[in-house]
């Protein structure tokens, strides 16, 4: 018998009742455990366990260290789903309508230093495997190759050319794009910045990010957008000045963040431009159709047909206009084909108290290091209190713990048990096992 004993859940109700999580799953475990005898069912006893015992988690430990050795497991900052009354950061299937699934509070986006597992490196062996699963439903399937799937893009830089308004610029610098058709300008790239003093930006950013981070509800959200009053020379034509816009609907994850608008093709920049006065101009025209008589209603067209409106594109068909795009701008030496996957980087790591510790040290001298596998495992502190209000525990003992980081990496540091990993850890370790062993090696 194995008891899932850690989580959100277990602390929540310990807390509530005032009392340890460990004193009071261990209870919820004996009582149930009697209901189970007395229901006389055949489990043999003398094999039991919980993910609470340190005899348990010390191996989940031990594969965070494995994987950390190897590079499938890195620590970055993200934005996440933060749940201001759990205190915690929810994956974007836990929020419900902008909302927390157990606390029902409004999701807020933070920016968190977070470990992740690297699982897109296995993104084309999970495509594969698809094909030999048996008695999946096909839906499921589907949406799993729609995650899967590599998407090649090409990335580019633009320059920003000139403000349009008086609004006081810190800093400008040269932005990347992607150039999956056009889509407004979101905040920030990791390949430039654009720093705006603009106390009406900064509210409409706090009011996006009341949003959460997760794609169904940021797909359905109204459309929001903020004219920066910047623009920036079009890639082919630099005496074309394009907007730049602060939108809401652009995910920040995939890519750089930054790309460009296509509204008569992408309903959601439809959406965005007939809000905020954009022009829309079709530029794939169905066959047979005048593109001189061809327009845009309320539908953004995204069928096939031939490129009109795009000067030396025009008359290609959409993959070898997409093709030609990229040449050119590659041999002026302005950009490189990339490949994206919708699927992410697994977040793993979570900010209260009832679950695995994370066996890193954070060392003055040398960063963030793993525990020693000799002294594992890493205990919780066992000597923490709680308030009534929902928060997350305290310890009245050094939660730092000098005396351990010290024992651990020579130096002063300290260790965060105010993280811990999620228990699915043995997932990816089944992964990594097979795809050894499809490479032949141990």
């Amino acid at each position: 018998m194995g008891w899932d004993a850690f989580g959100l859940p277990a602390e929540n109700a310990a807390r509530d009742e005032g009392v340890n999580p460990l004193d009071w799953t261990h209870a919820n475990i004996a009582a149930m455990r009697t209901q189970l005898k007395a229901m006389g069912l055949a489990i043999d006893w003398s094999r039991e366990f919980a993910t609470c015992d340190p005899g348990y988690y010390r191996h989940q430990q031990k594969l965070f260290i494995d994987f950390h050795r190897v590079g499938l497991v890195y620590r970055a900052e993200a934005d996440v789903n933060w749940d201001p009354v759990d205190q915690t950061v929810l994956a974007n299937e836990q929020v419900i309508e902008g909302k927390g699934w157990r606390s029902g509070a409004p999701v807020e986006r933070r920016k968190l230093a977070q470990w992740f597992f690297r699982i897109t490196d296995f993104s084309d062996d999970l495509l594969a495997a698809l094909d030999r699963l048996e008695r999946w439903p096909e839906k499921v399937r589907l949406m799993q190759k729609k995650l899967d799937r590599p998407l090649p893009r090409f990335a580019f830089r633009i320059r920003i050319v000139e403000r349009r308004n008086s609004r006081r610029l810190l800093d400008t610098s040269r932005y990347a794009f992607r150039s999956e058709l056009y889509r407004p300008l979101p905040g920030s790239s990791a390949d430039g910045t654009i720093v705006l003093h603009d106390a009406h930006l900064t509210r409409f950013v706090a009011e996006c990010r009341q949003l959460g981070t997760a794609e169904e509800t940021i797909e359905t959200a109204e459309k929001l957008g903020f004219d920066t009053g910047l623009t920036a020379a079009h890639p082919f034509d630099s005496s074309w000045r394009l907007p730049v816009y602060v939108a809401n609907f652009v995910l920040m994850a995939y890519g750089t963040g930054a790309i460009f608008g296509c509204p008569a093709h992408d309903q959601r920049d439809l959406d965005f431009a007939r809000k905020y006065g954009l022009p829309v101009l079709p530029v794939v025209i169905p066959g047979g159709v005048d593109p001189a008589s061809f327009t845009i209603a309320d539908a953004a067209y995204l069928g096939p047909g031939r490129v009109a409106n795009s000067r030396f594109l025009d008359g290609l068909d959409v993959a070898s206009a997409s093709a030609e795009v990229a040449r050119r701008l590659e041999q002026a030496g302005r950009g490189r084909s990339v490949v994206h996957y919708r699927l992410r980087d697994w977040l793993v790591s979570r900010q209260r108290y009832w679950g695995c510790p994370i066996p890193m040290v954070h060392c003055a001298g040398c960063g963030v290091v793993p525990v020693k596998e000799s002294d594992l495992p890493v205990l919780l502190p066992e000597d923490v209190r709680f308030e009534r209000s929902r928060q997350s525990a305290r310890s009245s003992s050094d939660v730092e713990n000098g005396a351990l980081s010290a024992l651990r990496v020579g130096g002063p540091a300290r260790h965060r048990h105010a993280r811990y990993v999620r228990r699915f850890i043995v997932v990816l370790r089944a992964v990594l096992q097979h795809r050894r062993r499809r490479a032949g090696r141990p």
